[in-house]
Order: C-alpha cells, then sequence, then structure tokens
C-alpha cells in the first residue's frame, strides 16, 4: 500500500481538527493546546494537551482512513530506512486517540495499559508495511494490524466513541 505525503498530513489534521472540536465540546474540558509543531513535542510523539477538571493529558492523535478492515494499525517503525521507531513504541502520551475519520469513530486507548499489552503480544498480530513517496523518494512505515475486538475484550479501560457529524 502507499500513501501521499498530502494525503497522510490531510488525514492527521482531518483527525486533530476533528478530536479538538469534539473535546471542547465536553463538560469536563478545561482547556486544549495544540503542540503538534512544537519541538518539544514531536520529540514525545504527542499533539494536543487536554485539561480537564481531573487532570492534565497528553494526546497523540493517529487518523486512520480504512476502519472496514476492523484493525488498528500500531506503528511499529515509522521510517524503516531510517531505523526510527514507530510512534506507538515511544510515544509518551498519556492517551493514543485512534480515530478513524470515516465513519469519525474514536478509540480512546490509555497507553501506560495498552503498549506493554502490545509487546508482549507483537509475535501474534500480522506485520504490513506501507511507502510513502517523499520527493524522489520514499519511506517505508511498518506496523502491527491488531483486531478492534481484541484489544477491546482484553483492556478493559479502551474505550470507543461516534463523534457526531
Amino acid at each position: 500500500m502507499s500513501y501521499t505525503m498530502n494525503e497522510a498530513v490531510a488525514v492527521g489534521k482531518q483527525a486533530t481538527a476533528d478530536i479538538t472540536f469534539w473535546l471542547r465540546g465536553l463538560s469536563q474540558t478545561v482547556k486544549i493546546e495544540n503542540v503538534e509543531d512544537d519541538p518539544n513535542f514531536q520529540r514525545l510523539d504527542v499533539d494536543l494537551i487536554w485539561t480537564t477538571h481531573k487532570g492534565r493529558y497528553q494526546i497523540e492523535v493517529k487518523g486512520d482512513r480504512y476502519h472496514k478492515t476492523g484493525n488498528f494499525f500500531l506503528e511499529t517503525h515509522s521510517n524503516k530506512e531510517k531505523g526510527t521507531p514507530g510512534c506507538f513504541m515511544y510515544t509518551q502520551a498519556d492517551l493514543l486517540f485512534y480515530y478513524f475519520v470515516v465513519p469519525r469513530t474514536l478509540y480512546i486507548l490509555p497507553v501506560p495499559a495498552t503498549r506493554p499489552w502490545f509487546q508482549a503480544r507483537i509475535d501474534q498480530f500480522r506485520q504490513r508495511s506501507t511507502t510513502t513517496p517523499v520527493g524522489n523518494r520514499y519511506y517505508t512505515t511498518v506496523g502491527r494490524l491488531v483486531p478492534i475486538k481484541t484489544v477491546i475484550e482484553e483492556i478493559p479501560t479502551v474505550t470507543r466513541y461516534q463523534l457526531p457529524e
């Protein structure tokens, strides 16, 4: 499978915009900060800071267009050629907001519970890769296809939301 850089960026921007709008409408939300362009947070792989009445959460947003597969694509290498680990392996986020832009379905995965669960079972999940052309070159993203149903059954703190149109 191959994506253009513009397609990948567009999906990510749409996901972040939809989630930010949704979070702003929640009664527990005090503040939302978009830190996608802040180099300090880029190193941590954190996109949003969500402040609620109960606390402050660092969020990594993952936008996806392929909800019909029934899987999450959990990235193990973001750039195979450079040996760069995938966002799911190193994000310092508290929560991974995995969002299918169509049909606007959001899964909230608590990273401290989900990552060790995934790492212990990584070999159970099919490996897949995608290539993204950049100029006259490309890079390969590698990850595992993890059934959504399995994640929900085995990690009770994962939540699902259907965002309104």
